[in-house]
């Protein structure tokens, strides 16, 4: 069988005009969200080239909460995403439109000149 015809479960039933629940299609958004910020957190701080202990001590959490928090396994409060923008060096950028959302860190730049 060639893999171009397999199906995941999910794709098959909506293939067939099975619609998910709402709490199942708000759990992915959710998850989306999560995992997007995740990835945020993480391409910064390879950018910074620091390590999630590095991170940690200038954010004043623990590396297990960067870990959490880079592993989509936290729901960050707001106080917490101040610490980690100012401990990134970067604004922090949430754009939520329906469906659509994205998330960055804008580097903060120091003129030399």
């Amino acid at each position: 069988m060639s893999h171009s015809r397999w199906k995941t479960v999910r794709q098959r039933k909506l293939g067939a005009g099975a619609v998910e629940p709402e709490d199942v299609v708000q759990a992915r958004r959710e998850i989306r969200l999560s995992m997007a910020l995740a990835k945020a957190v993480y391409e910064r701080r390879v950018e910074l080239g620091l390590t999630q202990s590095q991170l940690a001590d200038r954010a004043g959490l623990t590396q297990a909460k960067v870990s959490r928090i880079e592993g989509s396994d936290t729901v960050p409060t707001l106080p917490l995403l101040s610490k980690l923008a100012l401990a990134l060096d970067a604004s922090l950028n949430i754009a939520l439109d329906g469906d659509e959302s994205r998330i960055s860190f804008t580097p903060h730049t120091t003129d030399a000149a």
